[in-house]
This record gives structure tokens, sequence and C-alpha cells, in this order.
């Protein structure tokens, strides 16, 4: 059975497909550096992260191809729906997720985007190796079994 979720967090979007296409290493949050108007359309729910990466750009790390359209509200001054968007992360992990990128060929995948208790914007992203096609069939025959066994364990008991 899934996991409840924290009532303190809101989530805005979700990655299912990062988890299926990848082989999740090591997780981590990440805050977003936004404008206010990337802010305000958060909190109506509306994003998208299922095309988007994460990458690094020097000694940063950024979030690219992550769809966050214009507020509606806004005048003159709106963001840009895709652009590249900061990650706030400690040192000692942007030299983790640069390391499994140049030297061991992973890659960054974003999995939520949420807002936490404090009311900041999180991403939770994944240091992730790609799956291969007999990977993921072999992760849809345990899921089907695990759905299985449910299933007769409620019939019997």
């Amino acid at each position: 059975m899934a996991s409840k979720q924290d009532p303190n967090i809101k989530l805005i979007a979700d990655n299912r497909r990062g988890r299926y296409d990848y082989e999740i290493i090591e997780t981590f949050e990440a805050g977003l550096q936004l404008t206010g108007t990337e802010v305000k359309s958060l909190r109506a729910s509306k994003a998208t992260i299922g095309e988007s990466y994460a990458g690094p750009s020097g000694e940063e790390f950024f979030l690219f191809n992550c769809n966050i359209p214009e507020y509606l509200q806004a005048n003159r001054f709106n963001h840009e729906p895709r652009r590249p968007r900061r990650l706030l992360l400690h040192k000692r992990e942007i030299a983790k997720l640069i390391g499994g990128v140049q030297r061991e060929g992973m890659t960054v995948v974003p999995l939520k985007l949420y807002f936490n208790e404090k009311g900041r914007a999180k991403l939770q992203i994944a240091l992730a190796r790609g799956k291969k096609l007999h990977d993921k069939r072999e992760t849809e025959k345990k899921r089907d079994w695990q759905r299985d066994q449910a299933r007769i364990m409620r019939e019997r008991g």
C-alpha cells in the first residue's frame, strides 16, 4: 500500500515516470531560486516536471526544461516559463552530484516539486542510472506480482 503524505507538504508536481525509467541511487532535497510570479503560479499548482532534468553549470546546479506557466494576473514583468532555475544545495551535495554525473555517467532526475511546512518551494531530485528495457519489464512483473499477492490475501482473509 502507498505511504501517507505529510499533511504539511503541498505537492505541486510529481514525476512518476522518473521512478520507472531510472534506477534511483540517492535522493536529495533542493530549494529553488524563483521569482515572485513563479511562486504565485506554483501556489496555483501549475507546473510540470515530467520532461525536466538537472545539470551542472560551473559550480552550481540548474533545473532545465521545467515548465512553470506565466501567472495570469501578472503585469509585463512576468517570468519566462521554461527558463533554467538555480537549485539551492549544499557544496557537498553539489560535489556528490557533479561526481556522479561526470565520472559515473549518471543523471539527475527531478521526482517531486512541493511546498514544505515553512511554505518554501522544494524539489526532490535523485541521482539515478537509466534502466534498460529488460529492467523495466522486471519492475513491471514485480509490481504485478505484488498486486496479485495483495488481491489473494484480501480474498482469503
